[in-house]
């Protein structure tokens, strides 16, 4: 069962026009960006705010170990362990 819920899932790699670059794309619906800080800074999401401003996909996400999700400028800023719970429950479909 666990099988079927990945079916056709792939992460892939995504550029803005600027030549900003995510760490991945889920489906053609979510940007991610992962940082290993505790605290992301506005420079820690050019990336992510580069795509969003092209309005190309539906979601941006900011995966870190900042304790309490947040959301800044369109971009969610989400503890790791929310993100996990999120996608294996199927949310990022």
């Amino acid at each position: 069962m666990a099988k079927d819920r990945w079916r056709g899932a792939r992460p892939r790699r995504m550029r803005s026009t600027s030549g900003f670059e995510v760490d991945f794309v889920i489906g053609d619906h979510t940007a991610v960006g992962v940082k290993a800080k505790e605290s992301v800074s506005p420079q820690d999401l050019k990336s992510l705010r580069a795509l969003a401003e092209e309005k190309k996909l539906k979601r941006y996400l900011c995966v870190c170990l900042e304790p309490r999700t947040r959301k800044t400028e369109g971009i969610v800023i989400l503890p790791f362990k929310k993100f996990l719970e999120a996608l294996w429950n199927g949310e990022y479909r």
